[in-house]
């Protein structure tokens, strides 16, 4: 009987040791899932933001390109000239009227 209780009781050990290492496994497994997610998810909303600010700069470069080729024209940066920095032709009087 002693000897019959003796295995039982290292077969329950055995058991419990088995069980608590398996249940420390399965934690730690958990835990690293859950942060990986959560490492996915911040990366899947950087990378909108990240979209999203280079659609805006490439929306901003046509309009840069659209600028460069207006400034080629001569007309045009005569007519900017004058109303952006008030330069007059000859014989011209500029008159600033408050808005």
């Amino acid at each position: 009987m002693k000897k019959k209780k003796r295995k039982v009781k290292k077969q329950a050990r055995r058991i419990a040791t088995f069980g608590l290492i398996s249940i420390i496994m399965i934690v730690v497994i958990v835990i690293t899932l859950g942060t990986s997610f959560f490492e996915v998810v911040d990366k899947y909303k950087e990378k909108k933001e990240l979209e999203n600010k280079l659609a805006a700069l490439e929306e901003k470069k046509k309009e840069l390109e659209s600028d460069v080729k207006k400034l080629e024209d001569p007309e045009y940066l005569a007519r900017y000239a004058r109303e952006k920095y008030f330069y007059s032709k000859d014989g011209e009087l500029i008159l600033r009227i408050p808005e």
